[in-house]
């Protein structure tokens, strides 16, 4: 299952028993001090989620946490993620770990519904793509997850068919083996088909080359345009280099890319709320096409946050502290906007994305949607 279809599943969840837990840690540590300060952020929060009166977790999730926080802290789990979410809940059945190729900021949640903006920043910012490292005579494909560094398959001009492999890495396999055969000394077409394979079977949106610039350049003028279309750029690669290390440069130059495109689509999206389009700006009008499930996809300011109210009866967010709701007259429970407003996206189908400075969106108020239809 990928992650915005489990996000979406995580967004509908609500305990009104006990409370969710989420935890959020960095687990990319640069020496044994790093370890410590994550160690004793998680043996703290524990102690606190214990001692609180209300809303006390469940012990069941309590200890859960506190196992797979230890397992994590010793790399007897996970041990190739940057960072790692853990979602609780007795009440409802919820076990969740989820490995990231991006670290996390330490974090402890405890509320009625799964705090979801560090991973919905994940998804965005570390989109599923493919690494394609090519030289003259060999390639290497390497699916790159949110989770981190996926299936790799290698391809080899002069060993055809020497690995036994099922899904998109004997597809790829066998599309670039029997090109091979039919065209010995035309290697980059091979790769070509066995990438285009690759791209249909797992839906592919992104792609980042790796190589020589000169065999990159060869390879790309290769590429059919809807294929070639997907390249976000290159970076640097060797035959000799261990994949960890091509795909993390592929991993730092699509997270840059990613925050580049996320700034461009802001200013679209400012400018078309300026015109009254499919679009709106600031926290009034995006808190009535949220709660109108008009969303498609939600932008906000890295950190930005405002109080508000949830609906006990229909559901309704509310900016503020009104403790009745003005839609129904149920009484209405505080959130933290920004966390409920994702929440709601992502349940109903949508995205949000965060960026980390944008001055126009500053002045919109921090927040801004692209929407579904015209409100």
């Amino acid at each position: 299952m990928d992650l915005k279809t489990r996000m979406a599943e995580l967004a509908r969840i609500q305990s009104v028993s006990t409370p969710v837990l989420s935890v959020y840690l960095n687990t990319h540590w640069a020496d044994e001090h790093q370890r410590d300060r994550v160690r004793i952020f998680l043996k703290n929060e524990l102690t606190r989620a214990r001692e609180a009166r209300p809303g006390r977790p469940a012990e069941a999730d309590l200890r859960w946490i506190e196992a797979e926080g230890d397992a994590l802290l010793s790399q007897t789990s996970s041990p190739e993620a940057r960072g790692v979410a853990l979602f609780a809940c007795e009440a409802v059945g919820l076990r969740e770990i989820l490995p990231s190729r991006a670290p996390f900021e330490n974090m402890f949640g405890v509320a009625e519904t799964p705090m979801l903006r560090p991973l919905a920043e994940l998804a965005e910012l570390a989109p599923a793509a493919v690494v394609v490292f090519v030289d003259a005579e060999s390639a290497r494909l390497m699916l790159v997850l949110p989770a981190g560094a996926g299936e790799e398959v290698a391809l080899h001009g002069d060993v055809p068919g020497h690995h036994s492999r099922g899904g998109w890495a004997q597809l790829a396999q066998s599309r670039y083996q029997r090109h091979i055969q039919d065209h010995r000394a035309r290697h980059f077409e091979a790769v070509v088909e066995a990438v285009i394979g690759l791209v249909d079977a797992q839906e592919v949106r992104r792609i980042v080359l790796a190589g020589d610039p000169r065999n990159v350049a060869v390879f790309r003028k290769e590429l059919p345009p809807r294929i070639a279309d997907l390249i976000v750029g290159a970076v640097a690669g060797a035959r000799y280099e261990p994949t960890a290390l091509i795909v993390g440069r592929a991993a730092e130059y699509l997270s840059h890319t990613e925050a580049a495109r996320v700034a461009a689509a802001v200013d679209a999206v400012l400018t078309a709320a300026a015109k009254h389009g499919k679009a709106t700006a600031g926290l009034d009008a995006t808190l009535e096409a949220v709660n109108r499930g008009a969303v498609h996809r939600l932008y906000l300011l890295k950190g930005w946050s405002a109080p508000g109210r949830r609906c006990m009866g229909c559901g309704g967010l509310q900016g503020g502290f009104t403790w009745v709701c003005p839609t129904c007259g149920k009484e209405a429970t505080t959130v933290d906007l920004a966390e409920a407003m994702i929440a709601r996206v992502i349940a109903s189908g949508g995205s949000a994305e965060t960026i980390e400075t944008h001055q126009p969106l500053v002045a919109a108020g921090g927040i801004a949607a692209e929407l579904r239809f015209p409100l």
